[in-house]
């Protein structure tokens, strides 16, 4: 009927035709903008685990990760590990990542323990690295048995034990050739006295490990719990040649 009349009226079509564009664009318009708002507001948790390039850098603003200094890279580059480790199904627990950002030096938080579920960060603290891969800063990392050093790259966390340095989380290094000989190394998060602010106070500096990333005594036995059986550990730096030989990052 619209049509007919449309065809012996001429002049309506002048006004008809433009009016059905605009109500278009306005329903196409509203139907992105609630895609958008879902994303952002985490109603889809499913789309939360799909982050992409441009969603990290919403949630990396979102959840103030801007704001706790956790460099936008190193939580990108983590986002994207964890996407990949969560379709080769290694994730036993999904709701949880870890970054430790070696970019920053050691007498600044730089570990990040984040609800990814909830968009928030559970825990901001110290963590140390290895006594051979530098002394403010890490510069220098090994995968190599008895190095010293701190391994960069991505990680899945295992089972808790009590060793020499009590409550520990192993952990298993998934990049090969860059942190695959960690549980060889005994590569594992414990709690250490040297990892504190009344160490930084009498050195300048934090203390440092064999390689293990180890955190305050006095939090440890929590953020081992809260991560522990299968959760996604990052440890970044900007480091070229671990991002060239990634295949994770690559992928």
């Amino acid at each position: 009927m619209i049509g007919n009349l449309l065809k012996n009226q001429p002049m309506l079509k002048l006004i008809f035709y433009p009016a059905l564009m605009v109500m278009s664009l306005l329903m196409m318009s509203h139907t992105n903008l609630s895609t958008s708002d879902k994303l952002i507001s985490g109603v889809n948790s499913s789309l939360k685990i799909n982050t992409k390039a441009t969603a990290d850098k919403n949630y990396y603003t979102l959840w103030k990760l801007d704001s706790s200094g956790l460099s936008e890279e190193a939580f990108r580059f983590a986002m994207k590990g964890y996407d990949y480790l969560n379709a080769q199904n290694e994730l036993g627990n999904k709701n949880i990542i870890s970054i430790v950002d070696f970019s920053k030096p050691s007498t600044q938080k730089r570990l990040y323990v984040v609800d990814i579920n909830n968009g928030k960060i559970l825990y901001n603290t110290l963590v140390a690295h290895g006594h051979n891969s530098g002394i403010e800063y890490a510069t220098d990392f090994s995968n190599q048995p008895e190095s010293h050093q701190s391994s960069l790259g991505f990680y899945i966390t295992l089972g808790t034990y009590i060793g020499g340095n009590g409550y520990s989380l192993k952990l298993k290094g998934c990049e090969k050739g860059i942190n695959d000989k960690a549980l060889e190394r005994d590569i594992v998060i414990h709690g250490a006295e040297y990892v504190s602010n009344e160490f930084i106070h009498n050195r300048g500096f934090l203390g440092r490990s064999y390689g293990c990333p180890s955190i305050p005594e006095e939090v440890h036995k929590k953020i081992i719990d809260v991560i522990k059986n299968g959760t996604c550990l990052f440890v970044y730096h900007p480091s070229k040649k671990y991002v060239a030989q990634s295949k994770i990052l690559n992928s």
